[in-house]
């Protein structure tokens, strides 16, 4: 009974927004562990801590012209799937240089290529997600596929925890060029819809007038984003470290910790995304924001406490409930927000907003890590700053519209 419930569950959607959502699930088991522990790695290869957020840094560097670029092919009319197929090969290689990379350079190499491939690839499958979602909302197919975002995003940290645990811990390497193989194959045997054309010159609305009321959306955007960066890059290096009081933690239970944080989101993306889908994207935008601070806060306290683990476990939930509240969330309040037609400039910006955070987090955490010994500023800076974001949310709440 349980197996034919979750086959017509499965089966409730149209048969292209369940392949898109098995490629992002792909992809996202691949990208899981080098996301989330590429950090350890390096710190096993005695990098400081400002270099290993530097070379995450220069990554969103790089990951900034590729997302225009695949902007600009999309709103072509290009298949939605050309620069996911690109961004595999790109990275192919960036993980085949990391596997090995023992010097500054080769991880720098490594993670350019490993940031092209993230600007190729999220605008693509973003804007797939309203062509392939019809006849059900966009809304529900951001859902789903957020939620198969989370899911193999979850078991490949896991994955590469259980890899740490064992001492293979730059397995997670070849596990995301195993997963880069499965998903080319995957576009090849079955490719993503076309892209709506962008008007000719002199049809569509001027540049100005299309974009400036995404500007709330995308200050939104860079302080949410922000939280996912820091989750990949600061906190394992601050659980490694310890705190004022909280002690200094093995690199398998930090990998852990941070797999329980992917397990709670992997459990609650879609029961949240789907309740938020009926709702005003500003609901799920505030909800975000307060779950983002809440979070922050405990992270910050678990440092003052010989108990801060606890503090740190259960700071996890409301990080969770945070991210699955903003990202099947903020997708759709850009799709609302963009005239036919620029779908691929708009995801293009939305996208480069992960790319803002990615560059600026890691290399102010960096900073402040090496700095202060702890992370106890950083995430109560973080937690005010969520705050203050809030006040971006109603000039969204009276601009968007179903889309």
């Amino acid at each position: 009974m349980r197996d034919a419930a979750s086959r017509s569950w499965w089966f409730q959607f149209p048969a292209p927004l369940r392949e898109l959502a098995s490629v992002r699930l792909v992809a996202s088991f691949g990208a899981g562990g080098v996301l989330y522990l590429t950090p350890m790695v390096f710190h096993q290869a005695d990098f400081s801590a400002s270099s290993v957020g530097a070379g995450l840094a220069l990554a969103a560097l790089a990951g900034t012209l590729a997302r225009f670029a695949s902007g600009a092919l999309l709103d072509r009319g290009l298949s939605c799937g050309l620069p996911v197929l690109l961004a595999a090969l790109s990275g192919f290689l960036g993980d085949a240089l990391l596997l090995g990379a023992q010097q500054f350079p080769t991880y720098v190499a490594g993670q350019l290529l490993l940031g092209t491939a993230g600007g190729l690839y999220w605008p693509a499958v973003e804007l797939a997600v309203p062509l392939c979602s019809p006849p059900i909302s966009s809304a529900r197919g951001y859902a789903l596929v957020r939620s198969g975002d989370a899911l193999g995003v979850a078991a490949g940290t896991l994955c590469g925890a259980l890899l740490a645990s064992q001492g293979w811990l730059r397995g997670i390497y070849l596990v995301d060029m195993l997963a880069v193989l499965v998903l080319a194959w995957l576009l090849l045997a079955r490719p993503l819809p076309r892209a709506i054309r962008s008007p000719e010159r002199g049809q569509g609305q001027p540049l100005g007038r299309w974009w400036l009321p995404l500007l709330p959306m995308l200050g939104v955007s860079v302080v949410a984003t922000a939280i996912p960066a820091l989750m990949q890059s600061a906190l394992p290096l601050d659980l490694v470290r310890g705190g004022l009081a909280r002690a200094a933690q093995p690199q398998a239970i930090s990998a852990l910790l941070i797999g329980v944080h992917l397990g709670l989101l992997t459990l609650i993306q879609w029961p949240v995304g789907r309740l938020l889908a009926d709702r005003s994207v500003a609901v799920g935008l505030g909800l975000s924001l307060v779950c983002f601070g809440g979070g922050t806060l405990l992270l910050a306290l678990s440092a003052l406490s010989h108990h801060g683990l606890w503090l740190v476990i259960l700071a996890m939930l409301p990080l969770a409930l945070g991210e699955a509240a903003f990202l099947p969330t903020s997708t759709e309040a850009v799709v609302e927000l963009s005239p036919e037609g620029h779908g691929g400039l708009a995801m293009a910006l939305f996208s480069q907003c992960f790319a803002v955070s990615a560059f600026g987090a890691p290399l102010l955490a960096g900073i402040l890590l090496d700095s202060q010994g702890n992370g106890a500023l950083l995430w109560l800076l973080v937690a005010v700053i969520c705050a203050l974001a809030l006040g971006l949310v109603g000039p969204i709440r009276r601009r968007a519209h179903p889309a």
